[in-house]
């Protein structure tokens, strides 16, 4: 995840937190979506449920792999952890908001 050099810097509206993931580092996804999470929450990402809980990291991970002919350019997955909703889309978005409790 780079916070720094990315064309969209981590921004935080209480409401939520996004973040850009560049997927041709070599951090893994499962791990920026994370560490975007315990950001969001403000705790310390060990605190957190493990990310597979909540959906299948290696798949998550292929998802948005880089491909063959290049990196995917359309789609996003939209999934619950830890009380917070979590949408990652192929540009490398990561957005953290809160999940509705109804």
């Amino acid at each position: 995840m780079t916070e720094t050099s990315s064309p969209i810097s981590p921004s935080s509206s209480g409401d939520s937190y996004t973040v850009q993931y560049d997927r041709l580092d070599d951090e893994p996804l499962s791990v920026a979506v994370a560490d975007a999470v315990a950001t969001f929450a403000g705790v310390d990402v060990v605190d957190l449920e493990p990310l597979h809980y909540s959906i299948n990291a290696d798949a998550l991970e292929r998802l948005f792999e880089p491909r063959a002919d290049g990196l995917r350019s359309g789609g996003s997955v939209t999934f619950e952890h830890e009380g917070c909703l979590v949408t990652v889309t192929a540009d490398g978005k990561i957005r953290v908001e809160a999940a509705d409790d109804e």
